[in-house]
Formats: structure tokens, sequence, C-alpha cells
């Protein structure tokens, strides 16, 4: 396994621009199960940073912690620091309802609400206090996730009656209506067909103008195609035998797919295992 200590210098090494958050020293448990070991890694502003590796390596585990929705299954902790815009995200005094604004979620499945397309857009933002135009606001968000033409005609229609491409692009327009700085993607293109799948990858090079956008796959393909950087993460078995996932390289994504320093991500990129 990565010794921490040099897995840490050679991101600080490699990470260019302002960092929006920055994972050090973190761990994950579920009770007593640890599902995730010593990752430390930082997501730059206004990049798509790829979570790459096989099931079971933690990756959507420490996505979710980002955003801190593993709060919500019983049990589950972490040590180490995550912060954001340098404040400590799980400080006592953190509201995890305003950090879910800031880092917004979209699923692997589309999961829009049962209710107009219209509303889809307008209900978070109704939440979150919104006070501007609304109609502005509807149509700029589906702009934004290029979904607007195809859509404005129907706008009182149910979200649940697209195809499963436009329900995903729906609920990213969704996610981008209460202006997060950072949108966490896990799995996005999983459920959709080729088409779908490239549309969202081509919105995600324009999304990244706005926000930083960290994107878990199994994709590898995906991955060097949109992301700027990319986490290469792995399992193995502790002393328990049960397993955890820890971080074996992060760096610029041709990095990681033409030149990994670790052979570990070599095998994977190259298909030997995963």
């Amino acid at each position: 396994m990565t010794n921490p200590s040099i897995q840490q210098d050679a991101i600080n090494n490699s990470i260019a621009g302002d960092i929006v958050i920055r994972t050090e020293n973190v761990s994950i448990f579920y009770g007593s199960f640890q599902a995730v070991r010593n990752v430390f890694l930082d997501i730059p502003k206004h990049k798509v940073v790829a979570f790459i590796g096989p099931s079971g390596c933690g990756k959507s585990t420490l996505l979710r912690c980002y955003n801190r929705l593993n709060d919500l299954i019983p049990g589950a902790r972490v040590e180490g620091k995550i912060t954001y815009q340098g404040v400590d995200l799980y400080d006592p005094k953190v509201d995890p309802v305003e950090v879910r604004r800031r880092i917004g979620m979209v699923f692997q499945r589309p999961n829009p609400f049962p209710k107009s397309i219209y509303d889809n857009i307008a209900f978070g933002a109704r939440i979150n206090g919104y006070k501007g135009d609304m109609d502005e606001l509807v149509e700029r968000s589906l702009r934004g996730a290029a979904l607007w033409d195809e859509v404005k005609d129907k706008l009182k229609e149910s979200g649940l009656s697209l195809s499963g491409g436009q329900q995903q692009r729906l609920c990213i327009a969704r996610t981008i209506a209460i202006e997060p700085e950072v949108i966490l993607m896990d799995e996005p293109c999983s459920a959709l067909d080729p088409i779908s799948t490239l549309r969202i990858e081509d919105l995600m090079h324009d999304l990244k103008q706005r926000f930083t956008i960290v994107i878990v796959t199994h994709n590898m393909q995906q991955a060097s195609r949109v992301a700027d950087y990319t986490a290469f993460f792995n399992a193995e078995a502790g002393d328990s035998g049960s397993r955890f996932g820890y971080l074996v390289e992060y760096d610029r994504t041709e990095s990681i797919f033409n030149a990994p320093k670790q052979q570990a991500t070599q095998d994977y990129v190259s298909g030997r295992f995963g």
C-alpha cells in the first residue's frame, strides 16, 4: 500500500491552482468496520476530478463525505479532516444542510421529484429562500444543463415523463439551481445509453467553467475524456481480514493513464484487474 506521507507529498506537488476541498489523512468507518484508510487528496477549483478503482475501494464512500451524506447512515464516522474553503466540514458548528447546498450531489440513477419539470427546479430554490425571478432561474438552470430547448414547451409536464438521459440532466439542472460551488456525481451515466452519456460528458466540460466537479466512475474511458485529474483507489485486506479502500495515486489524468507512478495503477488502467 502507498505510504501516506509519500502519497501526501506526491499530491501536493501535482495539484495546481486554488484548492476547494482538502482531504487530510481521512479514514471512514461504519461502526467497527473501516471502509477507507488514510486518504490525502485535494480538489482544485473549476476542474473535473474523477475517482476510479474496483468495486469496494471506497470511491463513493469518500465522495459522500464531502457533503456529509454519510451522516445519514447509523454508525458512520470520519477521522482526519475535510475542509471546504478552509472550513472544517465536520466542525460541530457547521450546518450539514448548508454543506449540501454548497456541495451538491447527482446520484447514480436519475431521481427527479414527482412534480412538473418547472417545479423540479423551483422546489429547491424556494426551500432555500430564493427571492429572484423564478422563471428566469428555471430557464437559466435548464440551459445550464443543456435541457432547455428540449423541454421549454412542456414545463408543466411531469419530470418523470422525460427519457433517462433527460431526467439525469434535469437532476443536474435542479442541483445547479441552488448555486453550489461543487457538484458531486456518483456514477451519473451508469444507467444511461451511450448518446445520453456523451451529452452528460459534454455538459461536464461546460459546467466546470462555473463549478468544481468530482465524479465517481467505473468507466475508465469516461474518466480519460472528462477529468482534469484522476484519483485511483484500490482495496486490500486488513489484519481482521475485512477489506478497506485507500488512495493509490492521484495526478493529472494524462499521467494516470499514460505514465502512472504505481504498478497497481498501471495494472488497473491497462485492464489487468478490476
